[in-house]
């Protein structure tokens, strides 16, 4: 029997089956036949969706402490640029603050 190669499916291919899993369209081993994949990947696949599942839900994103920080630097730099603008203008105009 000839060796197979290693396939690798799509995130889209994944999702359709993971999703037909969880709906129920079939048994494990009726969907392994029908999308030619191992029935234990169709579990796996299945594990994962439905463990991601409640993320999609969350509100807000989950973010790094990097990511906040650069965040946080961008802002402070943009109201220390609005400040300068607005003390400029504001001598501009002769009412000195």
């Amino acid at each position: 029997m000839p060796k197979r190669t290693r396939r690798t499916h799509s995130p889209d291919f994944k999702a359709r089956v993971a999703h037909a899993a969880i709906r129920g369209d079939g048994t494990i081993a009726e969907l392994a036949a029908r999308f030619e994949v191992h029935p234990n990947q169709i579990q796996s696949w299945k594990r994962q969706a439905v463990d991601l599942m409640a993320d999609s839900f969350r509100r807000g994103r989950v973010v790094s402490a990097a990511e906040r920080d650069e965040h946080v630097k961008t802002l402070q730099s943009k109201i220390g640029e609005l400040l300068i603008e607005n003390d400029f203008l504001s001598k501009a105009l002769g009412r000195g603050l």
